[in-house]
């Protein structure tokens, strides 16, 4: 079963990096970033995808240009996230054979991106967005197009945003902040799974 967690390694370091994407795989997260602002990040993306890249899509976040984007393709990276709708971004990352997920906002954003070969669009932040403002925008998007919530949304509140369409979520610090050892991110992962998979029933 995929689903639709991405998790957000937000200052993750190479030397701890395998072990917190077995612990996130073994509670059934397999779509994992390492944003490009944490340390030494393609070190840490190259060993996750040398050691889990079969049974795990990973790549990187806060990919702000094409030059980024060439060299997580250079290392067999899976996916790109951005925090924004860069149209170079998006292309080059679809013509890179990478899943694409910019960051969305607002109606211009979220057509500019689906345009241009998004495969997902992450609403950022999500908690300024809100419910109802994603209400309003998801009711004029195709509604075959997959939606994420990132920022702010936690386990806690998947029930109503799931409730009111999102098809998944991005988690950062519910999952992982630094210093967070395996054990814990495992622990984490578990909830946040749980949580996940109570609002299919």
């Amino acid at each position: 079963m995929t689903r639709h967690i991405i998790a957000i390694l937000r200052g993750v370091q190479p030397h701890e990096a395998i072990a917190i994407t077995e612990a996130l795989i073994a509670a059934g997260i397999t779509r994992i970033e390492v944003p490009l602002n944490s340390p030494d990040p393609y070190d840490s993306v190259a060993r996750m995808i040398a050691h889990a890249g079969d049974s795990a899509t990973i790549g990187a976040g806060t990919v702000l240009d094409t030059d980024a984007v060439a060299r997580l393709a250079g290392i067999g990276a899976g996916m790109v996230v951005s925090p924004d709708t860069n149209a170079d971004v998006i292309a080059a990352t679809k013509a890179h054979g990478m899943a694409s997920f910019p960051g969305v906002f607002t109606a211009t954003e979220c057509f500019t991106a689906l345009r241009h070969g998004a495969d997902g669009l992450k609403f950022f932040p999500a908690f300024k967005l809100g419910l109802d403002g994603f209400k309003a925008l998801s009711a004029v998007l195709p509604p075959t197009v997959a939606t994420y919530a990132v920022g702010g949304v936690g386990p806690a509140d998947f029930a109503d945003w799931r409730a009111a369409g999102i098809t998944g979520f991005g988690l950062g610090t519910s999952l992982y902040k630094p210093g967070f050892d395996a054990a814990r991110v495992a622990d984490l992962a578990a909830a946040a799974v749980a949580a996940y998979d109570a609002t299919l029933s």
